[in-house]
């Protein structure tokens, strides 16, 4: 059996568990059975990080709202109102089981700004160490647009390697992902695709199954497991941790990613992009060269040094992410040209010059 098969997944040590506000919303009594699958969880030696969604859908009925709203302000005060009555739900019921949990609120730019990504790496650790339950959540009340996850789905992708999972369960209300006819699809591989694939729509949720099909592949790449499964199953997480053919797998892809680099190829928000020539595409794709002035062809956006841009062939294909040196109009300054050209341009030795370095380039 190889090791990427469900087998592994009772090696699990340290493991995230997502769990969504269709869920929550329809069953109250669904964090009191989390809780005591979490604590058979623990029970067996892993400890866990619960990424749960719940607020905005728990404030929106509390306050008397028929629907989701659009409007920031009207999901900020769902999220304040649905807070507080989700911590208490899974406190109460942790509580019974002699298990602290610890409420850990995020947004967007707390994870982009590698300092404060480092003292949430160190905060969760330090509570996973005392054999607490950290009970993450994107902090709605105050996140706009420009600093949201997009969902928790991705929120918790983002969460596996900084606390270093080695396994990701994505709890939704089917059976898992389901291909055209409506059948479960027991396992998914990286290059499988997804085009035709059934989206089911919710009122209250924001994210759906092709960003958790999105969230597991991102997650693989940090070398973790991934299992979407039906919350609706009993003892669904112990089940899955067992290596029972439930939900739908996803085996981690390829040479795992460092946390920097997975850091920069899916938590921070490319601010420009690069259009490269046959011979640079290559190169990044090698993922042991970097990016010289020469491969650069083309620039769009408006981006400064450190930013995140995205690389991209001729024809349109992401081949790379990284961090760029020089800023959107250096980098226009400096495209396709080298030696001499270069050093009279910037004053600095030609071969000096570098848009990416391999150190801070990721393949995609």
């Amino acid at each position: 059996m190889k090791r990427t098969r469900r087998t592994e997944l009772s090696k699990s040590r340290r493991i995230v568990v997502k769990v969504g506000s269709r869920i929550l919303r329809h069953d109250s009594k669904a964090p009191a059975r989390l809780a005591r699958e979490i604590a058979s969880l623990k029970q067996g030696g892993a400890s866990v990080v619960l990424v749960s969604s719940g607020s905005i859908a728990i404030g929106c009925k509390r306050l008397g709202y028929k629907s989701r709203p659009k409007e920031m302000g009207r999901l900020q005060a769902a999220a304040a109102a649905g807070q507080g009555v989700l911590m208490r739900r899974y406190d109460e019921g942790f509580a019974d089981l002699g298990i602290t949990t610890a409420q850990v609120l995020l947004t967007h730019a707390d994870l982009a700004d590698r300092e404060r990504l480092n003292n949430a790496r160190l905060a969760l650790g330090t509570l996973l160490d005392a054999g607490a339950v950290p009970i993450v959540n994107e902090n709605d009340t105050v996140a706009t647009d420009e600093i949201r996850f997009g969902d928790n789905d991705q929120l918790a992708s983002m969460v596996v390697p900084l606390v270093g999972a080695d396994l990701l369960i994505l709890l939704t209300d089917v059976e898992g992902v389901l291909d055209p006819m409506g059948k479960r699809i027991g396992t998914m591989e990286e290059d499988a695709a997804i085009a035709d694939l059934p989206e089911p729509t919710f009122a209250m949720g924001s994210g759906g199954m092709r960003s958790k099909i999105d969230a597991a592949r991102k997650a693989c790449r940090s070398g973790a497991h991934v299992v979407i499964a039906p919350a609706t199953e009993s003892e669904v997480l112990p089940r899955v941790v067992s290596g029972e053919d439930l939900g739908t797998y996803f085996p981690p892809t390829g040479r795992a990613l460092r946390a920097r680099k997975h850091w920069i190829a899916f938590t921070l928000r490319p601010r420009g992009t690069l259009i490269l020539d046959a011979g640079a595409s290559s190169a990044v794709a090698s993922g042991k060269r970097s990016l010289l002035p020469i491969g650069v062809l083309g620039v769009r956006g408006n981006f400064n040094p450190g930013d995140a841009v995205r690389l991209l062939t001729v024809e349109g294909c992401e081949v790379g992410r990284g961090l760029t040196r020089l800023g959107a109009l250096d980098v226009a300054r400096a495209a396709g040209k080298k030696g001499r050209d270069l050093e009279l341009l910037f004053g600095v030795q030609g071969a000096d010059l570098v848009v990416v370095h391999k150190d801070d380039l990721v393949t995609i």
